[in-house]
């Protein structure tokens, strides 16, 4: 698997399709918010009736779970995009932020809320 994403490559080929359909103006960011809640949804809806967390529809679904994954990654890359907003830095500093939220110690094998740790 190939580590290094290309954001930019990504950011400039989803404003290309953008401006040849002329739907920039309906990427704002509530629209956008919405689109990746929508994508979440119907990602979530190929797992609904799992019965084993999901492992059992894996194999029969790998292509519609990509499909879904790609469409909430690109609307989350319009919406950074739209609101210049460093996509790594941000991650980085949440990762650091729930570090700290959720020491070692106190969380380690326990998916409990961080206020209740």
């Amino acid at each position: 698997m190939k580590e290094i994403v290309n954001l930019k490559k990504i950011k400039d080929k989803l404003i290309k399709f953008s401006k040849e359909r002329d739907w920039e103006k309906f990427h704002t960011p509530k629209n956008l918010a919405m689109a990746l809640t929508v994508e979440v949804s119907e990602l979530l809806e190929i797992f609904q009736w799992s019965l084993d967390g999901g492992q059992d529809v894996i194999e029969n679904s790998k292509e519609e779970i990509e499909s879904e994954i790609a469409d909430i990654f690109n609307y989350l890359v319009k919406l950074v995009d739209l609101l210049d907003i460093d996509l790594e830095k941000i991650a980085l500093k949440k990762i650091d932020l729930n570090s700290k939220k959720y020491p070692i110690e106190k969380s380690k094998g326990k998916s409990l809320k961080y206020t209740e740790l």
